[in-house]
């Protein structure tokens, strides 16, 4: 099945369609936060994105804060690889396995280095906060339902 463009012009198939759909609304290009040189990741990396407002509220009420990153719209937090395992990151906190940004506009630059040689903020204190300032209740803190 194809739609003729114009009069006698090029028959557009679905799959044409679809691509050209996909075209217009294509993300932005992903990026992979880099480790700063001399740190290592034993645990594997991913990476824990927010809006830049509450990243500036999160940096300042965490014990330990490893690697940051940032863009004009979102700041980025360097975590051991599977830190979603059993964790629902509350909206409007975005997970990146790998440590991949999707929808960047620019390489997101590093703006905190974590001390020592590990990269990564501790993923509980992380989601803690984050579900105090979104006001979420954390997973194991919800109400078990029976009902199936």
């Amino acid at each position: 099945m194809g739609v003729r463009s114009g009069s006698g012009g090029q028959v557009l198939t679905l799959d044409t369609l679809v691509r050209v759909g996909r075209g217009l609304r294509a993300p932005g290009t992903p990026y992979k936060l880099a480790v700063p040189e001399g740190m290592t990741v034993p645990l594997g990396c991913d990476a824990v994105g927010v809006p830049a407002s509450l990243g500036r509220q999160l940096v300042s009420r965490l014990p330990r804060v490893g690697c940051v990153y940032a863009d004009a719209t979102h700041w980025w937090w360097l975590v051991p690889a599977d830190s979603d395992y059993a964790l629902e990151w509350p909206p409007p906190a975005q997970y990146a396995t790998g440590a991949v940004v999707p929808d960047a506009p620019v390489v997101p630059s590093l703006v905190r280095r974590g001390t020592g040689t590990l990269p990564y903020t501790p993923p509980i204190p992380l989601y803690l906060v984050l579900c105090r300032l979104t006001g979420t209740t954390p997973n194991w803190s919800r109400p078990v339902s029976s009902a199936g």
